[in-house]
């Protein structure tokens, strides 16, 4: 009985199917009829049935003038707040003002900054003296990892006790310089102690796999392997030469990458991950080379002018309105920071990215320069953290990520711990320098847990573009109101007394 009804269903959806079909074919003959009949009269018509651009149904999709359109006005903008700002505030770019805090301007006797960065050698050697014991079986391995995490941990709290106790001998750039460097280290000795320990383990597996009883091996191989030398050797003698460049590099193999020249190359290559054999390339370009140099040198001059000319007025201004919490007044001087920010930012991630990054990588014969993905393209906020800075999430994803989950974390748990560690490094990078121990930076990049929610939504439900349109907003809004925090949150730290 129920067969026959789904059977009787189904045959009454094609009869609709079809007077539908016949409806539609029947109302395009009526008017392809009525068109040819109203040409045929002598009234010369000019209108059909049609929809206006602006409706989604017209199928119109060339904007290309009214982006042009927006670019100009965007531009026209831009140039009244220049204008502005000359106008206002005057010239403050002064190159020999930001060379002297570039090299040392507030620091102490002595150079701290530097000498510190010159400390960071020590566990450097530490841990290279640590793998080799590991690999030569002096200390046990439980031991030598204990070391190993005992060192990268004094490692990151060394620049946040120097600095603290000491804070009054560092400059504000020396600091974050000294940061930024520790911090760097941290990553690559991480990565530099895991992977030996993945080599060392397989080695081991390796070795007890192994059959006590050497493998042996015929008179007839042995002879093929003599008759093939000689055969290489003899090809080698006829041509006469031999072209270097034809030659495939031997592969190193653990141990003999315990060496100082293979860990000084690893700590200056621009990536974050440690391989026993990095690819790379036959020769230094010397015209790519000479622009990247051109970019790093102009593209400093660039974001420091902005920084003196546009960003310092800009900061200096939301302290008293973001003091008072005068919303509207904090809302114009965010909107008015928003813009040199973001323009720094975009100065600094080229300059960083691809200007000095590829300047490394062809000094050194770094062939894999992947530092970036299209991150402007993102349409939520998992997508751009992943493609924006592309060494830092190799070795999240490395180091970090897949192993929580071999551990048997799920992969939401395993993507929280890498949000977390990322937002300590971000606060670590603000806080110590700045000596005001805040949340901001950190509560900011905890925070992208639930927008990426919302970006998804977006995505999901109201289209790609959404989603990309507040990953912007996020990036063009989030950091001036972080940096507002930071500078008012700092003067009210070691200036209170001075404003009171």
């Amino acid at each position: 009985m129920s067969g026959e009804t789904h059977h009787s269903a189904a045959a009454e959806e094609n009869k609709v199917r079809y007077r539908r079909t016949q409806s539609v074919t029947r109302a395009e003959e009526i008017t392809k009829k009525e068109s040819e009949q109203r040409k045929s009269q002598p009234d010369k018509p000019c209108h059909r049935p049609r929809d206006s651009l602006f409706s989604w149904s017209s199928g119109f999709d060339n904007f290309t003038g009214l982006v042009n359109w927006g670019f100009l006005l965007l531009t026209m903008g831009g140039i009244r707040l220049v204008l502005e700002n000359f106008i206002k505030y005057g010239i403050r770019v002064d190159p020999v003002q930001w060379f002297t805090v570039l090299t040392g301007k507030g620091e102490g006797e002595g150079y701290p900054s530097v000498l510190l960065i010159s400390y960071s050698l020590v566990p450097v050697m530490i841990c290279l003296m640590m793998e080799r014991a590991l690999a030569s079986d002096i200390i046990p391995e439980s031991a030598g990892m204990a070391v190993h995490i005992v060192n990268i941990i004094v490692l990151v709290l060394i620049p946040m006790v120097v600095i603290h106790v000491k804070g009054h001998i560092f400059s504000l750039v020396g600091a974050m310089t000294v940061c930024f460097i520790y911090c760097i280290l941290f990553l690559k000795l991480w990565s530099y102690v895991q992977v030996n320990l993945w080599c060392r383990a397989e080695k081991k597996q390796h070795r007890h796999s192994r059959s006590g009883r050497r493998q042996s091996i015929t008179i007839a191989q042995l002879q093929n392997g003599r008759e093939q030398e000689a055969e290489r050797t003899a090809n080698g003698s006829a041509t006469g030469y031999c072209n270097d460049k034809d030659k495939v590099p031997a592969l190193v193999h653990y141990p003999d990458n315990l060496h100082p020249v293979d860990l000084f190359y690893f700590l200056l290559a621009p990536t974050l991950c440690y391989e026993l054999n990095f690819p790379k390339t036959n020769r230094i370009r010397k015209r790519f080379l000479i622009k990247r140099m051109l970019e790093v040198v102009i593209g400093v001059h660039i974001v420091m002018g902005l920084f003196q000319q546009w960003m310092i007025p800009s900061v200096r201004n939301s302290l008293v309105p973001f003091s008072n919490m005068d919303l509207t007044k904090t809302a114009e001087r965010l909107l008015k920071l928003a813009i040199p920010n973001h323009l720094m930012w975009l100065c600094f991630f080229y300059l960083t990215f691809h200007s000095f990054l590829n300047l490394m990588g062809e000094l050194l014969h770094f062939a894999d320069r992947n530092f970036y993905s299209d991150w402007w393209n993102a349409n939520n906020i998992d997508t751009f953290w992943r493609t924006w800075n592309m060494p830092v999430h190799k070795w999240c994803v490395r180091h970090l990520y897949i192993p929580v989950v071999e551990l048997g974390y799920s992969k939401v748990a395993a993507s929280v711990i890498v949000f977390f560690f990322s937002a300590f490094f971000h606060e670590y990078l603000v806080s110590v320098p700045l000596k005001t121990f805040k949340v901001w930076a950190f509560t900011g990049m905890m925070a992208q847990i639930p927008l990426s929610f919302v970006a998804k939504y977006m995505e999901t439900n109201y289209g790609p573009r959404w989603g990309n349109m507040l990953v912007w907003a996020s990036i063009i809004l989030g950091q001036p109101l972080a940096i507002m925090m930071y500078y008012h949150d700092f003067v009210i730290t070691n200036y209170n007394d001075v404003l009171v």
